[in-house]
């Protein structure tokens, strides 16, 4: 079988802040544009007054993100929630702010966060050179497998059947995931098969319902909970890719990257990261 490790640089990222404080904050669970002019820089900082850095919007960490991924991020009772949006706010509590998150499309994130409309992106989002030339990364906070969806009838039995010499499947991805980008280059550009992607993972896994793709490459922990919703699907045993999950983050504000990744290292070290998934996703 054949895996892809995503290999990460976090280790090498200086860490320089220290902050205060672990308790979440309420979030503002607004959807589209941050309120007030997302494109002016405020002066913030920590509580304390240690040090000083830029947000979007004065007060307030405006998270970037596509609630169509759960249990990283969904919207339940009109609100979003999930790991990435708990992690964001403990993130924003740290640092003496009020956390806003912005719905967006996935493909819509990196260039939100690039143009100043967003101080960072969470989305289960991994590493990629791609996404490095676009933006910075903090140390990663867990680890995602890419995973195979079929129907339980399917002839696809484990990743190797999608890699075969002369194989030709029709697999569904969501536009600009790291599931596009690993099927793209092992399966489409060698010729052995089609991706078709869709801008929701929900809408990849309506067309293998329907018989429009033979499979979906897709997060193993929305995996379940997609199979969860709909009979006749299964997930296969063996793994795609193998990733590390991190926030996105612009690289022209050097100050705000040292706080916030000051402030998740040590709400890693500390424990509420790991809390926080727990909550979430139940050992197996």
């Amino acid at each position: 079988m054949k895996k892809l490790i995503v290999s990460l640089l976090a280790s090498a990222m200086v860490l320089s802040m220290a902050a205060c404080g672990n308790t979440p904050a309420s979030n503002d669970d607004s959807q589209g544009s941050a309120s007030g002019d997302a494109n002016q820089e405020s002066a913030s900082g920590n509580a304390d007054g240690s040090s000083n850095f830029t947000t979007v919007v004065e007060g307030k960490l405006t998270m970037a993100t596509n609630a169509t991924f759960p249990p990283y991020e969904y919207v339940e009772g009109g609100n979003i929630t999930g790991i990435d949006a708990e992690i964001a706010a403990a993130i924003a509590d740290k640092l003496g702010l009020e956390l806003q998150i912005d719905d967006m499309q996935f493909t819509a994130i990196t260039e939100s966060i690039r143009n100043g409309k967003a101080d960072i992106g969470l989305a289960g989002m991994t590493i990629t050179p791609d996404r490095q030339e676009e933006v910075d990364f903090t140390v990663s906070y867990t680890t995602g497998i890419q995973v195979i969806i079929v129907t339980e009838d399917s002839s696809i039995t484990s990743v190797d059947d999608l890699l075969a010499d002369g194989a030709n499947h029709k697999v569904g991805v969501q536009l600009n995931t790291t599931g596009d980008m690993f099927t793209t280059g092992d399966i489409e550009d060698a010729e052995k098969g089609e991706v078709i992607r869709y801008d929701k993972g929900a809408d990849a896994v309506q067309a293998l319902k329907t018989g429009k793709v033979d499979c979906v490459v897709i997060d193993n922990e929305p995996a379940k909970a997609f199979v969860a919703e709909n009979e006749g699907l299964k997930i296969l045993e063996t793994e795609y890719v193998i990733e590390d999950y991190a926030a996105a983050m612009s690289k022209d504000n050097p100050e705000l990257y040292e706080a916030v990744n000051t402030a998740l290292q040590e709400l890693i070290a500390d424990g509420t990261i790991q809390g926080i998934i727990d909550k979430y996703i139940k050992a197996e």
